[in-house]
């Protein structure tokens, strides 16, 4: 590991996270991890290697989708590429001073978990299950009964916390809600000693320049792979 880069373990954050904070929801031997099935449908390998890879692949059951983050090795037999999405990887190392919004910001907890759910899975479905609440804070702006706006941690390292499912219904975009709860998140990790992260589609421009109006800077360019355990 680069001791002179700091967020080195970035490389491979979902391996880092389920090594460490995270290791209560990993399941998998000594080289290969997946989180917990329903937590989320992430996976790391220790290092790439197509032997680690099909290690990982007894984890899955058949027709089991996942994401690998960052190195991709020689695929098995077993093991199927269906997409490669190239993200942004940004880190944030100092606090946003955005103006406070006028919405009150709640935290969201397991009472929430099927409001937060149908929001999510409205807006960018495909990563968020029902317990990946269980992975961090999360926080939300709500219209009357209806929950509006979110944004919460998921991958938790070492002194790096991941800020995800950030999400704002359609009816409610333009209101800026998004940038409060990022602010909201951020501040809160910053002032407990953690640098928060994220990871955004290359191809989202709108959401790189708002993550730039905050503060973020670009460590790299990482790709998540979307993989599927076949028979």
């Amino acid at each position: 590991m680069h001791h002179s880069d700091p967020f080195s373990t970035l490389d491979n954050p979902a391996w880092w996270a389920l090594t460490s904070m995270q290791q209560q929801f990993a399941t998998g031997p000594q080289n290969a991890k997946r989180y917990q099935r329903g937590v989320l449908p992430f996976a790391a390998l220790e290092t790439a290697t197509t032997e680690n890879l099909l290690t990982l692949h007894t984890l899955f059951e058949p027709g089991e989708l996942f994401y690998l983050i960052g190195e991709l090795p020689p695929l098995p037999p077993g093991v199927q590429l269906l997409k490669e999405l190239p993200c942004v990887q940004m880190v944030l190392q100092e606090a946003t001073a955005l103006p406070a919004g006028t919405e009150p910001i709640t935290p969201l907890n397991a009472s929430h978990s099927d409001d937060m759910l149908h929001l999510i899975n409205k807006v960018q479905p495909g990563y968020y299950e029902k317990d990946t609440r269980r992975l961090g804070n999360y926080a939300g702006i709500w219209q009357g009964n209806e929950l509006v706006a979110i944004a919460g941690e998921r991958m938790r390292l070492d002194h790096l916390t991941e800020i995800s499912a950030i999400c704002t219904d359609p009816a409610y975009t333009g209101r800026k809600y998004a940038q409060y709860l990022i602010a909201h998140l951020c501040n809160a990790n910053l002032q407990m000693g953690n640098t928060p992260f994220l990871h955004v589609l290359e191809t989202n421009e709108r959401a790189i320049r708002l993550y730039e109006y905050l503060g973020f800077t670009t460590r790299r360019t990482i790709s998540f792979w979307q993989l599927v355990s076949s028979l």
